[in-house]
């Protein structure tokens, strides 16, 4: 029989959702907001700057919630948050939401190039 402090165990379902929430939640402090604020103007809206800059401060965000739910205080700790969450949008219309929302916190919006794939062009046939 496993000792009670057995190996960590994801949160469920509703507790993901929570847990979320709380991420999110925190991007709208005060002082997290100034931080996202200032990486997103040294960004420029440059998709390398913005992994340069928007991304690490995003993950340390996101780090000072998820601690607190088993998750590990480093980059493999957000990673396994962010599957967690990944696995349960397709059975749950609100997580899906709510990642839809945390995404759009810190990745630029993404714009179609001016040929979008119905152009054909340079698309060789096989």
């Amino acid at each position: 029989m496993a000792p009670a402090s057995g190996p960590w165990r994801p949160p469920s379902q509703p507790a993901t959702q929570i847990v979320l929430a709380e991420v999110i939640q925190a991007f709208s402090a005060p002082e997290n907001a100034v931080r996202m604020d200032e990486a997103r103007d040294n960004a420029c809206n440059d998709m390398g700057k913005m992994l340069q800059f928007v991304l690490p401060v995003a993950t340390q965000i996101q780090q000072e919630v998820i601690k607190a739910y088993g998750f590990s205080c480093d980059g493999e700790g957000v990673l396994k948050f962010a599957r967690l969450v990944k696995s349960y949008e397709a059975q749950d219309p609100e997580i899906a939401s709510l990642s839809g929302k945390l995404k759009a916190l810190f990745l630029p919006p993404m714009t179609l190039p001016p040929h979008g794939p119905a152009s054909g062009g340079s698309v060789a046939a096989s």
